[in-house]
C-alpha cells in the first residue's frame, strides 16, 4: 500500500523526469578567461579597488584561467598603489582573501597580483 500526499498528486512515479539536465561546468582551456565565475571575480576586484582609489577609471583587472586556477592581475596608477596595498599590506591581504573565498565558492583556485 502506497501513501500518497495530496500536495504531490501532479507527479507520477512511473514517468521519467522530463526536466532537462543541468549543464555541467566544462574545463576551460588556457588563456584569457571569459566564464561567468571568472567575470564575477574580475568584477569583485574592480569594485573593491575602484572604491579605494581617487580615479576608478585608472583601475584595470586582467584574468587568466588554466583549468580550475584563475590568476587575476590588478593594475592601478603608481601614485594610487599605496591606497590599494595599505599599511603593512593589510588591504591587499583582505582583497586577496575575498578573491580566494569568492573563487572557492565556484570551485576555482584564485590568486591576485597587484601592479602599479
Amino acid at each position: 500500500m502506497a501513501i500518497v500526499d495530496p500536495g504531490f498528486d501532479d507527479v507520477d512515479a512511473g514517468e521519467p523526469d522530463e526536466r532537462e539536465p543541468e549543464p555541467q561546468p566544462s574545463e576551460a582551456g588556457e588563456g584569457t578567461a571569459s566564464g561567468a565565475p571568472v567575470e564575477e571575480l574580475r568584477g569583485l576586484v574592480l569594485y573593491l579597488a575602484g572604491n579605494l582609489v581617487d580615479d576608478p577609471e585608472g583601475v584595470d583587472v586582467e584574468a587568466q584561467q588554466r583549468g580550475a586556477a584563475v590568476h587575476l592581475t590588478l593594475r592601478v596608477p603608481a601614485d594610487e598603489l599605496g591606497k590599494v596595498i595599505g599599511r603593512q599590506g593589510r588591504i591587499a591581504r583582505a582583497i586577496r582573501t575575498a578573491v580566494t573565498i569568492a573563487g572557492a565558492r565556484s570551485n576555482l583556485r584564485a590568486s591576485l597580483d597587484i601592479e602599479g
